[in-house]
């Protein structure tokens, strides 16, 4: 949805294409903004028609009446930080309206030229992708250097909170369903779009108190449009990639001349089942080094059928628990969290017996070979 322009009465707050903090990149917002809507409206007439979606209603999902100005906000508790750290989120009250949002600052003073480009990358898809599972920024505004991102708050928070909070021994499978479900959906329209997202992740996937599934994380999102044609590999690596490796696609990793394409999506979607089901994300707790070797090498990550006692391998791999959620889909990449002791953690109740359905999911998933899965 288009950022509200602020008003200019309203001393405290103004756009944040307008904003003199980054006056001096070289981002051209307006033409990027441009070629953007210009290749994607090009391929949706042709091809996606059938996901386009038109926010509307007055549910507490639609925030993009609220006023662009800081000192109508009321900041409450944090709810974590976010993009590599530069960023902090808190719950906040619009005063005028009483309504609860949920509000990323970010200090434009201590971003470099590529964090910027990264931060307007992800206000414009924002202003042009319009779909019920994609949360997008709703409301973009600068105030004295801070950017001021704010989206709705999610009522139940993201799928990593629910796994430490709720489920420490992993989710059910009724309730994966219903999660994969809605970041299907997004990634589907993502993909016709023809974008790849390159951060599928349980920290991503957001429950709002509705109970809609969201899939946030836009700022690690790519084309993979060139010359108004959507192209089958992309050779681009997704910044502040060393908090995503375990997630990362065989293909992404190997940076080759065979490039990726979507489904490195579907491989990160893999992985993210077996974090749900056991509460914890494979290859965490291994140096990148020997993460690297052993996904181009092909070992697989499996369900296990029975409870772990402790867990300190998964097939071969180590595991351990995802990091901290900040409730808008950013995770906290912090050294303590990536040396988790598994040993510590106590042993679930009861053997887990999964469908083989759940099996042939994650093992189509996690094929090495792309085409595949």
């Amino acid at each position: 949805m288009p950022s509200r322009e602020a008003n200019p009465h309203e001393e405290n707050s103004m756009s944040f294409l307008d904003c003199s903090c980054i006056s001096p990149t070289q981002v051209q917002p307006i033409s990027i903004e441009d070629q953007y809507e210009d290749i994607s409206h090009q391929y949706l007439s042709s091809d996606v028609s059938e996901c386009t979606f038109t926010w509307g209603g007055a549910g507490s999902d639609d925030i993009t009446a609220l006023s662009a100005n800081s000192a109508h906000y009321q900041l409450l508790s944090e709810l974590g930080k976010g993009f590599n750290n530069l960023s902090q989120v808190r719950m906040a009250r619009h005063t005028p309206s009483r309504q609860l949002v949920a509000v990323k600052n970010t200090n434009l003073d201590e971003c470099t030229e590529d964090e910027l480009l990264q931060l307007m990358n992800e206000v414009l898809l924002s202003r042009l992708f319009r779909h019920p599972n994609l949360l997008t920024s709703r409301l973009v505004f600068s105030s004295c250097c801070q950017l001021w991102v704010l989206t709705p708050l999610m009522g139940y928070g993201s799928a990593d909170s629910l796994l430490r909070t709720f489920f420490p021994d992993g989710m059910s499978e009724s309730l994966i369903a219903y999660l994969l479900h809605g970041v299907l959906k997004a990634l589907q329209y993502l993909h016709l779009m023809g974008y790849v997202h390159r951060g599928v992740k349980a920290s991503h996937i957001l429950l709002s108190g509705e109970g809609r599934v969201y899939l946030s994380g836009l700022h690690s999102v790519y084309s993979m449009m060139r010359d108004g044609k959507k192209v089958r590999t992309v050779f681009d690596m997704p910044h502040h990639s060393p908090a995503l490796l375990p997630w990362l696609s065989p293909e992404l990793l190997r940076q080759d001349l065979h490039g990726y394409g979507v489904k490195s999506d579907i491989y990160s979607l893999g992985i993210v089942v077996c974090e749900l089901v056991s509460g914890r994300v494979p290859f965490q707790d291994m140096p990148p080094t020997q993460m690297l070797l052993q996904k181009l090498r092909g070992s697989h990550c499996c369900l296990l059928d029975v409870a772990p006692s402790p867990l300190g391998e998964l097939g071969g791999l180590k595991v351990s628990r995802s990091g901290v959620d900040s409730g808008i889909g950013e995770s906290v990449a912090t050294g303590s969290l990536t040396h988790t002791a598994t040993a510590e953690r106590p042993q679930s109740p009861a053997p887990k017996n999964h469908s083989a359905t759940l099996h042939n999911l994650v093992q189509l998933c996690l094929q090495q070979q792309p085409d595949c899965r």
